[in-house]
């Protein structure tokens, strides 16, 4: 898939895990699950608010093809995402999805620049300034990843998931750990990035959310 994704679709969407759940109150009054049709558009500020254990993450893991464990459909642009191959999902993760996970996945024996520099030599995005610069903005300093407090890996994995160009970047609870003035900066590189790319961006959060602006706020 090399055109960019302008248009992801779900429809009738549910975790396998709530099959037999379809009449519970928390699905039926969700605004995503079990919903005909649910479309997130290229250049979206959408933050997604949910109680723990309501499927924030998988929703992301489905939509980023890390699992297919749901019911329903999932379309980039009406094709449906059970047909792609792995090479197009390859090339979707390095040039049209972004995703931050929840638990980061970083490399704590790493320093923080050679965590980025992972990310940054399959896509080429970025170059040493670039991240340095995102970093100082972020009050981080070069060490071991593992040296650093879970509010400042927050923050290196949020400058890693921009490391690359994106329709969409998915990020799951990124500011669960940072304090209102992080909250604010990281929201402001991300709306950078995502306008310099014409992207979407797509936060969950269980109330500590993504400061936003001008961000459409849907209870999951």
């Amino acid at each position: 898939m090399s055109q960019p994704i302008s248009q992801i679709s779900l429809s009738r969407l549910l975790p396998q895990v709530f099959r037999g759940m379809e009449a519970a109150e928390r699905i039926q009054q969700s605004a995503v699950w079990l919903e005909d049709a649910v479309t997130l558009e290229r250049g979206c500020r959408l933050c997604i608010q949910a109680e723990s254990g309501s499927g924030k993450s998988s929703l992301l893991s489905f939509i980023y093809g890390n699992r297919g464990d749901y019911d329903g459909q999932i379309c980039f642009d009406g094709q449906d995402i059970r047909g792609l191959d792995t090479a197009a999902w390859c090339e979707i993760r390095r040039r049209h999805l972004a995703l931050l996970p929840q638990e980061m996945r970083l490399f704590p024996e790493l320093t923080v620049m050679q965590n980025l520099r992972l990310k940054n030599q399959l896509t080429h995005h970025k170059t040493e300034d670039e991240m340095l610069a995102l970093l100082d903005r972020l009050g981080i300093a070069e060490k071991p990843v593992g040296q650093l407090s879970i509010g400042q890996q927050q923050r290196v994995a949020i400058i890693r998931a921009v490391c690359q160009p994106f329709d969409f970047i998915l990020l799951d609870e990124p500011v669960s750990h940072l304090d209102r003035n992080n909250n604010l900066i990281v929201a402001e590189i991300v709306t950078e990035e995502a306008t310099r790319n014409g992207a979407g961006i797509v936060s969950t959060s269980v109330g500590h959310g993504l400061l936003l602006d001008g961000a459409q706020t849907i209870c999951l």
